[in-house]
């Protein structure tokens, strides 16, 4: 039997928000209406990580891949994503909860990159839990950008080539001011991190829940967090190394 985690409570959480539309599709409904009462979930599920000590939580909204879905469904995921921006961000900081958006923002409408940097201006001081909606963002796109900007510092005569390692790159990718994601939940039964954090996940524990996204309630939020707590993070070592360290 594994021992449990020291740090029971993870500090950073992780989750690809999977099963809006079969969740839709399984009541005979258009999958707009799933992707409405996930929003409601992100609400529950913002309030329950905080409640439980989280001190991060990212959530992966929407993915440089889901461009390729129908038109119809990307425009209704544009204006929920423009109308949450609105409408919620004044109550997250209320509560304290900073908020930041990651990914290529050139694509979105005007509007919502207004609102997504008014956002992140209202809430940057903000020193409760934070929240980091993940939006038109891909992890290679992410380990791209960040290759890319180390390779410009080569170029400019800032940075030898051989000085790149590990760390610089990890500095250059998004999340790097945060602490390490300590777990990844994923809903809907999926198995597969689909282009989420790939650097960022590194040494991540996973749990894959069969629940739609739409019905992850603070039960099953509780149920992946007593998961994680009962496992061990050895990060290469052996158990018994970690014992004889006291971890």
């Amino acid at each position: 039997m594994t021992s449990p985690n020291s740090l029971s409570t993870p500090r950073h959480v992780a989750i690809i928000m999977d099963g809006n539309n079969r969740w839709a599709k399984s009541r005979g409904w258009a999958g707009i209406r799933g992707h409405r009462a996930g929003a409601e979930t992100v609400r529950s599920t913002i309030r329950r990580a905080a409640e439980q000590g989280v001190e991060v939580l990212t959530l992966f909204a929407f993915s440089s891949e889901n461009w390729k879905r129908p038109a119809t469904e990307v425009s209704a995921l544009m204006e929920l994503f423009l109308m949450a921006l609105k409408r919620e961000v004044k109550k997250l900081h209320r509560h304290d909860i900073r908020l930041s958006v990651i990914g290529e923002r050139s694509r979105f409408s005007s509007s919502i990159q207004k609102h997504i940097q008014s956002a992140e201006d209202m809430t940057c001081d903000n020193r409760g839990m934070h929240v980091v909606i993940c939006a038109n963002y891909g992890g290679r796109w992410d380990i791209t950008e960040a290759a890319r900007r180390l390779a410009e510092q080569v170029e400019r005569g800032e940075l030898a080539a051989a000085d790149i390692d590990e760390e610089r790159l990890g500095a250059e990718v998004c999340l790097n001011e945060l602490p390490e994601v300590d777990l990844c939940i994923r809903t809907s039964g999926e198995q597969r991190i689909s282009n989420f954090l790939l650097w960022q996940l590194a040494y991540a524990e996973f749990y894959f829940s069969p629940v739609l996204w739409p019905d992850f309630d603070s039960v099953a939020f509780d149920e992946a967090l007593n998961a994680y707590a009962l496992r061990q993070r050895r990060y290469g070592m052996t158990s018994e190394q970690l014992d004889a360290e006291g971890l």
